[in-house]
């Protein structure tokens, strides 16, 4: 549930919502989001100051009931690489 709604959050703020990818990952400190889009797109999903980010951090925070859920924005380049 949380990856479907972060994933479409995110797919209404970038220019390629195709290329929006949202995986679940168990760490052992707890569970992680990791949200992948276009290079290009990155400066939109953190936003000035990463007040995007953080709004979309707070968003899944209060999805989550309590849980604490780590959310990771990367960046893929063309070699497939990603970036933090």
């Amino acid at each position: 549930m949380l990856t479907d709604a972060l994933e479409h959050l995110v797919s209404g703020i970038v220019s390629h919502p195709d290329d929006v990818r949202v995986r679940e990952k168990q760490l052992r400190r707890g569970p992680m989001l990791e949200v992948r889009v276009n290079p290009s797109d990155i400066g939109k999903v953190i936003g000035r100051q990463g007040r995007t980010a953080s709004a979309l951090r707070t968003v899944v925070d209060a999805l989550a009931g309590g849980e604490q859920v780590r959310v990771y924005f990367v960046y893929v380049d063309r070699r497939g690489v990603g970036h933090r």
